[in-house]
């Protein structure tokens, strides 16, 4: 039941309509009991700072914010975390008193989901990660910041790539796809494997990878990319973006109520989504 004291929490992007965030936290509330809803807006390019002052006027209990919305919310937020600030982008924002905190929780998440499934402690890896827009550089920075012992970048255009390698500190650099054969853990933070464009390449090439690595696509639907199908034939462990997104959101959770999140309630909620989108095609 929805009463006059029900929270509102929301996710702003454009498009929109396809998100899992509300199947997503509204299962996390209902597990943990508690009073909240959560809705998907569709807020227009450049109206983001517009839609984090709506947050004060309406008085949501939290934001979620995703593309194209997360640097203009990281300009328009009272305060950043550290992360949300090196990355200039905010995915997260919540309440500290009466002031609004701009976080980024996808590396956080991405951690967390690694830790899940397959199991893995990124300190001490060699890590190559494909991509470097804001995901990848996330990836990046969160790969250096847990102990990572080299975070190579690969990405078309050079610069980018140097940006996002400097965010892992001295163990960062700009990567050729051929670092991934020596990799421990590879990632792919390209759009690549989604299936938008007919015959799209793989993001890399697969008689690179092998058995002993660990290889994760950020991509969620379809679970199973390309890349990571042919990963497994190679022998290598292999992880969706299905869990980074409900980790990510199970930190976004935790800053709005300060409760700890009910992850595997969230992630049940995602794979039935998920499950139901392929079926009803």
């Amino acid at each position: 039941m929805i009463s006059g004291e029900t929270r509102l929490a929301a996710v702003i992007g454009r498009p929109i309509r396809h998100s899992l965030s509300p199947v997503i936290l509204n299962a996390a509330f209902d597990a943990a009991g508690l009073d909240w809803r959560f809705v998907a807006l569709d807020v227009a390019p450049g109206d983001g700072a517009a839609a984090i002052r709506a947050t004060r006027t309406l008085g949501l209990g939290g934001l979620s914010v995703t593309m194209p919305h997360k640097a203009d919310a990281h300009d328009a937020v009272d305060e950043t975390t550290a992360v949300a600030a090196e990355l200039g982008a905010v995915n997260c924002v919540f309440w500290r008193g009466d002031r609004l905190v701009g976080d980024n929780t996808d590396g956080a998440g991405f951690l967390d989901a690694l830790a899940e499934d397959p199991g893995i402690d990124v300190a001490g890896l060699r890590c190559v990660v494909v991509g470097a827009g804001g995901a990848g550089r996330a990836v990046v920075r969160a790969l250096g910041a847990a102990g990572a012992i080299e975070v190579a970048v690969v990405n078309r255009s050079p610069e980018p790539a140097h940006r996002a390698a400097a965010l892992a500190g001295a163990v960062g650099r700009v990567g050729a796809p051929q670092d991934a054969a020596g990799a421990d853990l590879v990632v792919n933070a390209t759009p690549l494997g989604m299936g938008l464009v007919a015959g799209e390449p793989l993001p890399l090439d697969p008689a690179l990878l092998r058995e002993g690595q660990v290889v994760a696509d950020l991509i969620y639907h379809p679970r199973v990319t390309p890349l990571l199908a042919a990963a497994a034939d190679r022998g290598a462990r292999t992880t969706g973006g299905l869990g980074m997104l409900v980790h990510q959101a199970a930190h976004a959770f935790a800053r709005w109520t300060g409760a700890d999140a009910p992850v595997a309630a969230m992630a049940a909620a995602a794979r039935d989504e998920l499950d139901r989108r392929v079926t009803d095609r």
